[in-house]
């Protein structure tokens, strides 16, 4: 899967089933080059230049499912 492809998931919270945003950025394991985390944009951005909330940081093993277009994630907010 692309980046380009990632970017476009909406990322849903299954804890309570909140939107959380769309992928931002990805944290990679240098060595292994796998995937560690995604971020996904903090807080509520009228305008994205505006957003000063630090962005939500996702642990790869919260990752339940990728899915054709969102991703489940089990995190606590």
């Amino acid at each position: 899967m692309l980046y380009s492809e990632l970017k476009c998931k909406d990322v849903i919270n299954i804890k309570n089933c909140k939107k959380l945003g769309r992928v931002c950025d990805l944290e990679f394991d240098p060595c292994s080059g796998c995937i560690c985390k995604i971020m996904v944009p903090g807080g509520n951005k009228l305008l994205g230049f505006l957003n000063c909330e630090p962005n939500v940081v996702i642990p790869f093993k919260d990752i339940r499912q990728i899915g054709p277009d969102i991703i489940l994630v089990d995190i606590h907010c």
